[in-house]
């Protein structure tokens, strides 16, 4: 029987070695990086502060450095945290070195999982197909800067919900709050997503940043999963 557990924030817990982690970062980073992946990168090295992320470049210098502090593209970086920057034509075949402030630590503090897999809405059943019958997941949500964060904890119990309608068990108190949380459908997602508080941040900030949240919510227009 697949277990599950929730960890609402990185570092609530030691990720266990030899477990299946779901990294989720739903605005934006898991979003982005599952399109860039969708799109024919090559794969994802995660930074977790820029200076990483230029060192990173110093080694490999065709990789593609993307990523974010306050929403915002980092000065010098090729990319920032849009899902719509990661088109085909930029990054197929490229190394990326991502650098956001909240996903890029959470794919670290995951590092010494047997598996790490990218967790979004846009390709929730495809992430679900990928880790049924793994026996231990653990879904690490990103949450915002060491907080919880109501958009990655509506993912965690949408997935949690899944895997326990697939016979899995949910283990713990994080767990089982996750999937009280879970949307019921695609309108709750977008709800969801446009109700919280980063969300409303984004929201806020008119333009691309709204139709970054819109793409956010869209339920299932991937149909691939993928590990980092």
């Amino acid at each position: 029987m697949t277990r599950v557990e929730v960890q609402l924030a990185p570092g609530t817990a030691p990720v266990p070695p030899g477990c299946t982690a779901v990294v989720v970062d739903v605005l934006r980073a898991s979003t982005t990086l599952t399109c860039a992946l969708a799109a024919g990168a090559a794969r994802v090295i995660e930074a977790i502060t820029p200076e990483a992320a230029l060192a990173w470049r110093a080694r490999l210098p065709d990789a593609l450095l993307g990523g974010e502090r306050e929403g915002r593209r980092i000065e010098g970086f090729d990319l920032g945290n849009s899902p719509a920057e990661y088109t085909e034509s930029v990054v197929r075949g490229r190394t990326l070195v991502f650098a956001s402030t909240n996903g890029s630590i959470a794919l670290h503090h995951a590092r010494r999982a047997a598996r790490r897999v990218l967790g979004s809405f846009v390709n929730a059943e495809a992430t679900r197909r990928h880790v049924r019958g793994a026996s231990h997941v653990v879904i690490v949500c990103a949450g915002k800067l060491g907080r919880f964060a109501l958009e990655d904890a509506a993912f965690a119990g949408w997935l949690a919900r899944d895997l326990e309608r697939d016979g899995a068990r949910l283990e713990g108190a994080a767990a089982h709050l996750a999937r009280a949380l879970a949307p019921d459908d695609a309108a709750g997602i977008r709800a969801a997503l446009e109700g919280s508080a980063h969300g409303r941040v984004l929201w806020g900030y008119g333009g691309e940043f709204r139709r970054d949240v819109a793409r956010c919510a869209e339920l299932d227009t991937i149909d691939r999963s993928f590990e980092v």
